[in-house]
C-alpha cells in the first residue's frame, strides 16, 4: 500500500512541476501555442499517422528540452547568485539544447509539411 501512495505522490510532484513551468515559463507557453498550430496544420493538411507521430515526438522533445533548461537554470540559481563563468556556461548550454531541438523540429516540420503545402499550389 505504501508504494501506491508513493506512486501517487510522484505523479503529484510531476504535475506540480508541469504547472510551475506553465505558470512561470513564457517560452514554454509559446511552445504550447506553436504545438497547437502544428497540430491544427496537421489536421488541415491531413498528414498521415506516421507523420503526425513524428511531429508529436518533435513537439515533446522541444517541450522536454525547455523543462530541462528551466530545471538547470533554477538549480544554477540555487547554487550561486554570483555571475560566474561556469554558471553562465551551464545556462548557455542548456539554452543551446533547446535551440538545437527547436531547429531540428523546424527541419522535420518543413520536410513533412512542404509536400502538403506544394499540393495547394498545384
Amino acid at each position: 500500500m505504501i508504494q501506491h501512495k508513493t506512486l501517487i505522490k510522484s505523479f503529484k510532484y510531476a504535475f506540480e512541476g508541469l504547472f510551475h513551468t506553465l505558470k512561470y515559463n513564457q517560452n514554454f507557453r509559446i511552445q504550447i501555442v506553436g504545438a497547437l498550430l502544428v497540430i491544427a496544420a496537421s489536421i488541415f493538411f491531413k498528414v498521415n499517422p506516421f507523420e503526425m507521430g513524428i511531429l508529436g515526438v518533435m513537439i515533446l522533445l522541444v517541450m522536454c528540452a525547455e523543462m530541462i533548461n528551466t530545471a538547470m537554470e533554477e538549480m544554477v540559481n540555487l547554487i550561486t547568485t554570483n555571475h560566474q563563468k561556469e554558471a553562465k556556461i551551464a545556462k548557455d548550454v542548456a539554452a543551446g539544447m533547446v535551440l538545437l531541438t527547436f531547429l531540428g523540429s523546424i527541419i522535420v516540420g518543413v520536410l513533412i509539411f512542404f509536400p502538403h503545402v506544394m499540393k495547394l499550389f498545384k
